[in-house]
C-alpha cells in the first residue's frame, strides 16, 4: 500500500520559515520525481517544487529563492524548507510521487497540510 505522510504545517508569522516533509511508503522511492502541490481556497492546484530521481529541481516562480526541496532517499522523505513566508503562501500543501517508464504511469498524492501564514 502505497502512503504519502506530510508533516510540518502550522500557523506562522509573515516573514518567518517552515519546514515541510513527506514521508514515502510503499514505493521504490529513489526512482520518483517528488513534488510539492499546494492548493489555497477557490484556487487550483499549483506546482510548488519538484525535485527529480536524479535531484535536479524546478520552482514555481512565486517562491524561487524563497523555498527549497531536497530529498533524502536512505529516509524515503522529501522536504520543502519554506522561508519568507508570505501571507498569499497559505495553502494546503500536497506531497506528491510521479514515476513513468514507457506508458506506465505512477501518480500518488498525500492527504495534504495546511500552512498558514498570518499576522
Amino acid at each position: 500500500q502505497v502512503q504519502l505522510v506530510e508533516s510540518g504545517g502550522g500557523l506562522v508569522q509573515p516573514e518567518e520559515s517552515l519546514r515541510l516533509s513527506c514521508l514515502a511508503s510503499g514505493i521504490a522511492f529513489s526512482r520518483y520525481t517528488m513534488n510539492w502541490y499546494r492548493q489555497a481556497a477557490g484556487m487550483q492546484r499549483e506546482l510548488v517544487a519538484a525535485i527529480t530521481s536524479g535531484g535536479d529541481t524546478n520552482y514555481g516562480d512565486s517562491v524561487k529563492g524563497r523555498f527549497t526541496i531536497s530529498r533524502d532517499n536512505a529516509k524515503k522523505t522529501v522536504y520543502l524548507q519554506m522561508t519568507s513566508l508570505k501571507p498569499e503562501d497559505t495553502a494546503v500543501y500536497y506531497c506528491n510521487a510521479k514515476w513513468q517508464v514507457g506508458v506506465k504511469f505512477n501518480n500518488y498524492w498525500g492527504q495534504g497540510t495546511q500552512v498558514t501564514v498570518s499576522s
